[in-house]
């Protein structure tokens, strides 16, 4: 019994051992499976665990503001699998549930470049994940970030970038186009200015009567002074008469009346025309004292200047050439130092009086009567057409007209009229005005005759024409500096067409130009050259940062004019003062708030704040075009702002 006992407890010994090996064989092959399996999920990325949720934030790198709806996507580096989002409207963004591993984060929203982040989510992240804020550049602007079209991205945005290259670049070439044509000028009377001018004096076989005609309209502060300078001529007294224009509506009438009286009585031929309708303004007073003009020569000055004694005996003996019929003189500026404003002013007149009418005078081109400090002979006022008040600009309508004729134009640099400036930012919006569309409006009207006379020379017209459209520059310097906001935008935007940007550079070609045509005028030089130089450009800086800021005012006036809209003749207020000391107002220079005051405040903000912003992230390339427009735009507004506080008499 003990033997079969043992026998048997061996037997379920044995038999214990081995099932109990079987098992745990069994329990060794499944844990062998498990560990196999994990270490499949492991190399293909996956887990069973998750990161509850993954955010992060999307900042613009330019900008530094918050991205919004950008599509994202994060990508497994091992499965490749992806999951899907956007930003919202604080740039963030979410990702629920993503098992742990390594992705990249990738910036799928086709309005942004292309970029890619990698993350690790692991053990510690299981919970959440918040990454560091991602900074990202958009592939297109907020302007330029629409219009898709035959399969391709931004097809009818990137369409309208290259329309606004194309205007940008019009404006720029039409620019240095004038630029070169005022350089051409520079250059001739560079030239022209070492050949010893003859002065030709005045012979006693050859002293024609000459009517001085002084056209005025409410001219209280100047009258007197005007009449009383013309009766001093040194002009054979039995060969000249004064005629006093007068459309007067105020008690000028009565101080006119009463100033020709006393010069009367002195033994000079003077007589005052008043007229009780203003029809055709400036031109209408000249066109109907024409058949009361007892001279075969015809001076005419506004009533702000002062010319010397000797003028008529200066000016009057190259008529002795019959085919000459005008001869103008050269401004000058009796208060030039009255304030900067005043010495900008001058200093583009002297361009004017200097390059254009010498340079043109010298090249044979048509230049032009400019209103005033001139004399015509009557005849070739009556073979042109005589008169005509179609326009805001009638000395320069005239001017064309005669010597589309064939008449010929004598300019007298060395002959100096002084005359006063406008001591107001109104009153100089005035004139700027007047002469800006006056010009557009020549131009609608001359253009074509210039074009089809068969007895212009090739370069007469394209000078001709060039003239008349100078106003326009101002049109196209505005639509440039507006069309340079876009510009920015569609540099940011679509990188192919930045080498067309690049060509904006002949800005800074046509600049240097003008300021070679400007240095040619520059009557403030001294004999240090390098002195001279360097306060040359400051001025040229300022007077280019101020014209810019007139651009709007001039730009409406050439609109205007080339729309036909008509308006009356606003003449500038004269004040007769030399300076800011004897200033006491002046009841004709009408100041108020505006459209265009409001719209100068506006573009001086719209382009500071454009240039501050393109400065503060490294983008210097039109910086300084901005801040000139903005300081020139600022100037101008707090100018005219300033004036609207000015006491009046």
């Amino acid at each position: 019994m003990p033997r079969i006992s043992l026998v048997f407890l061996s037997i379920f010994t044995t038999v214990s051992v081995f099932f109990s090996s079987f098992l745990s064989q069994d329990t060794i092959n499944d844990t062998v499976k498990e560990k196999t399996i994990k270490n499949e999920i492991t190399k293909k990325g996956e887990s069973n665990q998750v990161t509850k949720v993954l955010k992060g934030i999307l900042l613009d790198e330019k900008t530094g503001y918050e991205a919004e709806e950008v599509e994202i996507k994060i990508q497994n580096l091992e499965t490749k699998k992806e999951y899907k989002t956007e930003t919202n409207s604080e740039g963030i963004f979410s990702f629920r549930n993503v098992p742990l591993g390594k992705y990249n984060l990738l910036i799928s929203d086709k309005d942004y470049t292309k970029k890619s982040f990698e993350i690790e989510l692991n053990q510690d992240h299981l919970e959440l994940y918040t990454s560091d804020p991602f900074f990202i550049a958009k592939k297109v602007s907020w302007m330029f970030n629409w219009g898709d079209a035959f399969g391709v991205e931004h097809y009818w945005s990137h369409f309208l970038g290259k329309i606004i290259l194309i205007m940008y670049g019009f404006c720029l070439i039409l620019v240095f186009f004038y630029s070169v044509l005022q350089l051409s000028l520079a250059i001739v009377y560079a030239r022209n200015r070492k050949i010893k001018k003859e002065i030709k004096p005045l012979e006693n076989s050859f002293i024609p009567f000459v009517t001085v005609q002084l056209p005025m309209y409410n001219e209280l502060y100047v009258a007197d002074r005007i009449i009383r300078k013309i009766a001093e001529f040194d002009y054979p007294r039995d060969k000249f008469e004064i005629q006093v224009l007068d459309d007067s509506t105020d008690e000028t009438v009565d101080l006119i009346a009463k100033i020709v009286a006393e010069v009367k009585a002195t033994g000079v031929d003077i007589v005052h025309i008043h007229r009780v309708d203003r029809t055709g303004y400036k031109a209408g007073a000249l066109d109907a004292a024409m058949d009361r003009v007892k001279g075969e020569f015809i001076a005419i000055f506004d009533s702000d200047f002062v010319p010397e004694k000797d003028f008529l005996t200066r000016t009057i003996p190259y008529f002795a050439n019959e085919n000459v019929g005008v001869v103008q003189t050269r401004w000058g500026h009796i208060n030039k130092d009255y304030s900067i404003l005043t010495e900008l002013q001058a200093f583009g007149l002297n361009g004017h009086f200097a390059i254009e009418q010498g340079g043109r005078s010298a090249a044979g081109h048509y230049i032009n009567f400019n209103g005033t400090g001139g004399v015509w002979r009557k005849r070739c006022i009556e073979d042109a057409g005589g008169w005509e008040h179609d326009t805001l600009t009638e000395d320069l309508d005239l001017s064309y007209r005669a010597q589309i004729r064939g008449w010929k134009f004598q300019y007298l640099e060395d002959v100096i009229a002084p005359a006063e400036l406008p001591i107001t930012m109104s009153a100089l919006k005035n004139q700027q005005h007047r002469w800006m569309k006056g010009g557009a409006e020549c131009f609608r009207k001359m253009a074509w005759r210039i074009v089809s006379a068969k007895n212009v020379r090739f370069m007469d017209k394209i000078h001709g024409l060039s003239h008349l459209f100078n106003s326009s520059v101002f049109f196209f310097i505005l639509l440039l500096s507006l069309l340079s906001l876009p510009i920015l935008h569609i540099k940011d935007s679509f990188s192919d067409l930045n080498f067309f940007i690049q060509f904006g550079s002949i800005f800074i070609v046509s600049t240097i130009f003008l300021m070679f045509y400007y240095w040619m005028s520059f009557r403030d030089k001294t004999s240090n050259t390098f002195t001279s130089f360097f306060r040359f450009v400051w001025r040229f800086i300022q007077f280019l940062v101020v014209s810019m800021g007139l651009s709007l005012n001039n730009t409406v006036a050439v609109i205007e004019g080339y729309l036909g809209i008509k308006s009356s003749f606003v003449r500038t207020p004269k004040f007769n003062v030399s300076s800011k000391s004897e200033f006491k107002g002046n009841k004709y220079d009408k100041k108020k708030i505006s459209p265009l005051i409001i719209g100068e405040g506006l573009l001086m903000l719209l382009f500071g704040i454009t240039a501050i912003n393109r400065a503060s992230y490294g983008d210097l390339g039109m910086v300084p075009f901005h801040l000139m427009l903005a300081t020139g735009y600022g100037l101008v507004f707090f100018y005219s702002m300033a004036e609207l506080r000015t006491p009046k008499q």
